[in-house]
């Protein structure tokens, strides 16, 4: 995956690769002693159903080896962010 900007993830639409839109990121969630991403804070779209999935609050983490692809949405592996 290329090099991409932080303030370019803002706002943007989170799907999986099957075609499921599972909302819009909030924030990122950095370790501040390595300075890689870990999770992105995902407000979940109203659709989909976030049992099963780690959340806080009323929003859903997403861990950052399941984005697949950034482009005009962030793709995740929806299998992945079952952790």
């Amino acid at each position: 995956m290329s090099k991409t900007f932080c303030r370019s993830l803002a706002r943007k639409k989170v799907m999986s690769n099957d075609g499921m839109l599972i909302g819009t990121i909030k924030n990122i969630i950095v370790d501040l002693n390595t300075g890689q991403v870990v999770d992105l804070l995902v407000k979940p779209d109203e659709t989909f159903k976030t049992d099963g999935y780690r959340t806080d609050g009323d929003k859903m983490l997403v861990p950052f080896e399941a984005v697949k692809d950034i482009k005009d949405y962030v793709v995740v592996d929806r299998y992945l962010l079952k952790r």
